[in-house]
């Protein structure tokens, strides 16, 4: 049992900073986070997102008090927000949030709610009102597909892409080190993935681990398959893959095709990492559950901690979005203190949790060793309604 905590925490150390807040080391020159004015005027902020999901609440609504902790919006509790929607929380900073310094477009607001003829609609507004009407000095892309509808050159922008699952994978910058787009930058997590799967193989020691996944670019993307095969081709274990549908704007649809995998997983393979796609949802998480501990399978939530409250086994998650949102806020606040998005670091690797449910584990069969218990920061000792 020893050898296994010891792994884990080697495992950790290796891909994990051990700090408690943002570092702003890489950027290519010091830039200052202070509220300024553009030139006696206050800046406008634009949000483009594909759709509606719930990181994207949470990240928007962390971004909104780093940016009260560094002083550009007066402090003030956010509404309590409800379901996945980011429209409520922009209205609030519309209408009711203070500041000397920003404004949130009224109408700066846009989403393509998954629809890919609605995304193409979008994108033109948003280019026309870039290049023409020039009214908006810095915009959010929220997700895979606002980073790569708005990362590159048909416009000049000031760019911030958030919750990107692999930006490099999916073509919105061109690495780590260089987004390709000096008005873009894309804040990444470079090992995240990895260290997902590494430490849930030291737990579990599968042999075939089950990826359920659109065979799309943004599919494998969303998944990071190229991490997945890259711990697998060292570890050992082979990957049964089963190709999903998503974003394809029918929800039953999207569902039922993850829970076809599940079935096939239950069969065919040790453990699932459950990747994040539109069929694994809030209303979704209880029959994926119910599938994958009617087979006894242990699984993995590549989203986080929530969704082992909702009854998958175990995961290892950022420590809390509040982390993610003070960085974003200290992008968006240097780059309208003069930074080009591209001087400004895309790396943040923030600290992370075990998160691990007993009651699934118990279902299961699986006995968490008492050392693992030990390093869990999170323990759900029930399985959690969604609604």
């Amino acid at each position: 049992m020893m050898k296994i905590l010891l792994k884990i925490i080697l495992v950790l150390a290796t891909y994990i900073l051990t700090v408690s807040a943002p570092s702003a080391a890489q950027d290519k020159q010091v830039f200052s986070t202070a509220p300024v004015t553009k030139d006696g005027k206050k800046w406008q902020i634009a949000y483009y997102e594909g759709g509606p999901y719930v990181d994207y609440q949470k990240i928007l609504g962390e971004t909104v008090r780093g940016l009260m902790k560094l002083g550009w919006i007066e402090t003030a509790d956010l509404p309590a927000q409800k379901g996945e929607e980011t429209k409520p929380l922009w209205d609030w900073l519309v209408y009711e949030a203070k500041s000397d310094y920003l404004v949130f477009l009224p109408d700066g607001h846009y989403s393509a709610n998954w629809d890919e003829d609605l995304r193409s609609l979008t994108v033109q507004k948003i280019m026309e009102r870039l290049n023409h009407k020039k009214d908006v000095d810095l915009v959010i892309a929220m997700g895979t597909w606002a980073g790569k509808d708005l990362a590159n050159d048909n416009h000049s922008t000031p760019t911030l892409v958030f919750s990107s699952s692999d930006p490099v994978s999916a073509g919105i910058i061109k690495s780590i080190e260089d987004s390709g787009f000096e008005h873009v930058n894309a804040a990444i997590d470079p090992y995240v993935y990895e260290r997902q799967i590494r430490v849930f193989h030291e737990i579990m020691h599968f042999k075939r681990l089950g990826v359920a996944y659109e065979d799309t670019d943004d599919g494998r993307s969303y998944a990071a398959i190229r991490k997945i095969e890259k711990v697998a081709k060292e570890c050992g274990f082979e990957i049964v893959r089963c190709f999903t549908v998503s974003d394809i704007g029918d929800i039953p649809a999207e569902v039922e095709s993850v829970k076809e995998c599940f079935h096939k997983f239950g069969k065919e393979a040790d453990a699932i990492y459950v990747t994040q796609q539109s069929g694994v949802r809030l209303e979704s998480i209880p029959d994926l559950v119910k599938i994958a501990n009617q087979y006894r399978i242990p699984t993995f939530s590549q989203a986080g901690s929530e969704e082992v409250k909702y009854g998958f086994l175990t995961s290892i998650a950022p420590a809390g979005y509040r982390y993610f949102g003070e960085f974003h806020a200290q992008t968006m606040t240097k780059v309208l203190n003069g930074a080009k998005p591209n001087q400004l670091t895309q790396c943040f690797e923030q600290p992370s949790q075990i998160a691990i449910n007993m009651e699934t584990a118990q279902i299961i069969g699986f006995e968490p060793p008492i050392v693992l218990l030990g390093a869990a920061d999170e323990i759900f000792y029930k399985i959690s309604p969604t609604q």
